[in-house]
């Protein structure tokens, strides 16, 4: 038998509840975000008994609110595409403004390889997120929100979940299988102390959203914009309802610059660093207390094991320079339900089915990897500030930001060109970049998690 176990059961009093008579279910999953709504909807559709567990309720709020073109096929194949068009405020392009170029840099996602996916959506994830759990819930998975997964045993064929709700009252569900979708909360992996800090990179984050920013005009006001600055990027998106989610992603050490601000002034100070961002939000005003994050890039040694399986970010997160998220979890989901699918009804296959599944789930990751790692880069910025189509790189660097690297377009062998002319332009400039890869490696040694966090 082996043991994912989190805090003994009971209430904030210590008082005792009684446990309600054990339930039985095909797939237990762990959380309720685009993850987890994703693959307990399609598991359900497949005749599989689902019960997703969500420790909050929906709507709740959730940072990472812009999408990728590629979103919207798992939407079709979801069935909530109108739904999620009725919330969404239309991107057709990614703008990049660097403080060392003269102007910004607009790429259109039309231009890409496959010229079916030519915009986005940027949603609220409070609207988003409920429209995903409720289509798992039409699609008849029993979702059951208020309630925290504490405990996973793996015992026979099976798993033993122990849960807690809201009230304190506890509930076991007996599963033949466990799918971890509980994002930063890295349910198993931290558990199982797989989860790690990324050693290629680390972030933090500080975020807010604002009313009366000054967005673009006509069809480019969905559009979202990244600005370099000294202490790493921000992201500006425009959400349909007026509101503008604007943040800070910063190299840890930057939190620790705080000394007593309250988190307000910081975010506010750190707009002021970058003059672009801050003439756009000169009118703007805060719509409710900001939030800071740390530790933000992390990642876990395995991506399934017996009768259980990660998905989204309770695998691996980054970094969201490239709004990568969303997408990642979704489609992290599809390979998941084939592969547990695979698992419940042959289970002869079941080794080849998690291969796959370990295969495509990693793929993500490590294609915007060499990117994310390398943005900060004075060549990196040099070579997005002023993209040139030999070998046709550049359009498939859109297909890169839009999401499409699954298989659908050839855009492998365009790539590693982009990525040997970035090698010729870094060693062309070796001094400047043997000094940018310096900074770098200081730039993302840890602090506290606390201070990173803004506490």
């Amino acid at each position: 038998m082996s043991t994912v176990a989190g805090a003994p059961f009971s209430r904030g009093s210590g008082t005792a509840v009684e446990a309600s008579a054990p339930l039985g279910c095909d797939v237990l999953v762990i959380g309720g975000g685009p993850a987890g709504s994703t693959v307990a909807a399609l598991l359900a559709q497949r005749g599989h008994a689902v019960t997703l567990l969500e420790k909050s309720h929906h709507p709740r709020f959730h940072i990472g609110e812009s999408l990728l073109p590629a979103n919207l096929p798992l939407f079709e194949k979801l069935g909530v595409a109108d739904e999620i068009r009725a919330i969404g405020m239309v991107k057709h392009c990614a703008e990049f403004v660097s403080p060392h170029h003269d102007c910004k840099q607009v790429f259109h996602f039309a231009e890409g390889w496959d010229d079916h996916l030519p915009y986005a959506y940027q949603v609220r994830r409070s609207d988003f997120d409920h429209v995903l759990i409720r289509n798992a819930a039409r699609k008849g998975a029993t979702v059951v929100e208020g309630c925290r997964v504490k405990e996973v045993d793996f015992v026979g064929d099976g798993a033993v979940v122990q849960a807690e709700h809201e009230d304190g009252r506890r509930q076991q569900w007996n599963a033949r299988f466990v799918i971890d979708a509980s994002g930063r909360d890295t349910f198993i992996a931290n558990r199982l102390r797989a989860k790690h800090r990324n050693p290629k990179h680390n972030s933090s984050a500080l975020y807010g959203h604002f009313d009366g920013a000054k967005r673009n005009c006509g069809e480019a006001e969905g559009n979202i914009s990244i600005y370099w600055f000294e202490h790493g990027w921000f992201w500006f998106i425009p959400l349909a309802d007026g509101a503008t989610s604007v943040g800070a992603v910063t190299w840890p050490y930057y939190m620790k610059q705080r000394n007593g601000r309250t988190l307000e002034r910081f975010l506010l100070d750190t707009i002021a660093l970058c003059p672009p961002l801050a003439e756009r939000l000169a009118e703007a005003t805060l719509m409710a207390a900001p939030e800071a994050t740390g530790n933000f890039s992390y990642t876990t040694d395995h991506t399934h094991g017996d009768r259980y399986i990660l998905l989204g970010d309770a695998y691996a997160f980054i970094d969201p320079v490239f709004s990568s998220g969303v997408m990642l979890a979704m489609q992290s989901a599809f390979f998941g339900a084939d592969a547990v699918d695979t698992c419940l009804r042959e289970p002869a296959k079941s080794h080849a089915a998690l291969a796959r599944f370990d295969k495509g789930i990693r793929l993500g990751p490590r294609e915007f990897s060499w990117f994310i790692y390398r943005m900060t880069s004075p060549t990196m910025r040099d070579l997005f500030m002023g993209p040139r189509n030999p070998l046709r790189v550049k359009n498939a660097l859109i297909s890169l930001l839009a999401g499409d690297i699954y298989g659908r377009v050839p855009i492998r062998f365009s790539l590693a060109a982009f990525k040997t002319i970035y090698y010729v332009n870094a060693i062309g400039n070796w001094r400047r970049t043997l000094a940018a890869w310096r900074m770098r490696r200081r730039n993302i040694q840890p602090v506290d998690d606390g201070m990173a966090a803004g506490a």
